[in-house]
C-alpha cells in the first residue's frame, strides 16, 4: 500500500487529536474510494456523451438556474 500526505486546517488537526480511538486513515481511504468510483461511473458516462464540453457546461447552468428557481418557490 502507498502512503499519501493530506494538509488539512489546524482545527480539523485539533479536532483529530482528541479523538485518538477513531481509525481515521481508514476513514479517509474509504471516502477516496467512494470518490474515485463516483468518478469512474462519471467518466464512463463521459465518455458515451456526444456533448461537446461546452454544451455539458450550458446544460449544467440551466439545470443549476431551474433548481434554483424551484428553491426560492
Amino acid at each position: 500500500m502507498v502512503n499519501v500526505t493530506l494538509s488539512i486546517p489546524e482545527d480539523l488537526h485539533r479536532f483529530i487529536k482528541k479523538h485518538k480511538e477513531v481509525k481515521w486513515s481508514e476513514i479517509a481511504r474509504s471516502a477516496m474510494i467512494r470518490y474515485a468510483g463516483r468518478l469512474e461511473l462519471m467518466d464512463k458516462l463521459a465518455s458515451k456523451s456526444k456533448l461537446t464540453e461546452e454544451e455539458a457546461f450550458e446544460l449544467g447552468e440551466a439545470v443549476k438556474a431551474a433548481a434554483w428557481k424551484k428553491h426560492r418557490e
